[in-house]
């Protein structure tokens, strides 16, 4: 499932996104609201956190624009405010969820999952991909032999080419899925992880294909 995330305070939305990836998710990260609305507007997503007090444009001011347009994404917005007055506000303009901070991942997790429930399109936790089967709340992925060994951001890789099959994804959208928005990262950081990928899932009827010069597209043949 793909989590946009807008969270100007970088230490908390790196803590978030981290966790969010550990508990199955895919997570794009936003700082800056303009910057997140044209992603939502371009991009979208299965599920999006706003901050309510964000640079550039305010999360009601996201949030009712997605309104606006027809957007019906669930979102979760977050505030440093705890007034009955401020969730009704932010509930009225078309919130489906609310969560103040301090809270506990394992509560917004709950929360994420309770959305993700009443939205029967979003993705399946377990789907297949050739002889491929990925588990994203067991965060496994398996062939006919069992369970492949992959290591964290290898397995993040797979999910957000997975949540796009057929796809192109933007190498620079990898890298901020699987570093974080901002991140210093080797240049070929990515190339790396997808050749790594590539030699594990070989001979599963899945490939990972190579737009040059744009990203890379997960190709299991149902096209």
């Amino acid at each position: 499932m793909r989590i946009v995330l807008i969270e100007d305070n970088e230490g908390l939305a790196k803590g978030l996104s981290a966790a969010l990836r550990d508990h199955g998710f895919a997570v794009d990260w936003l700082a800056d609201g303009a910057e997140g609305e044209r992603f939502l507007r371009n991009e979208g997503a299965d599920i999006a956190i706003i901050d309510v007090n964000l640079p550039g444009l305010g999360g009601l001011e996201i949030l009712r624009s997605l309104r606006v347009r027809g957007d019906a994404v669930p979102v979760l917005m977050l505030t440093a405010m705890g007034k009955t007055s401020d969730r009704v506000t932010g509930l009225e303009a078309g919130a489906d969820d609310y969560l103040v901070k301090p809270f506990e991942v394992a509560e917004l997790v709950a929360r994420l999952r309770a959305l993700a429930r009443r939205r029967p399109e979003l993705r399946a936790n377990v789907e297949s991909f050739g002889a491929l089967r990925l588990d994203r709340a067991a965060r496994r992925l398996s062939g006919p032999a069992g369970p492949i060994d992959l290591p964290r951001r290898e397995l993040a890789l797979f999910e957000v080419l997975a949540a796009n099959s057929g796809r192109i994804v933007e190498k620079q959208r990898i890298a901020a899925t699987l570093y974080g928005t901002g991140s210093e990262v080797e240049p070929n950081a990515v190339e790396i992880l997808v050749s790594r990928l590539r030699r594990k899932i070989e001979g599963h009827g899945v490939t990972i294909r190579t737009a040059r010069g744009l990203g890379y597209m997960l190709d299991d043949g149902g096209a």
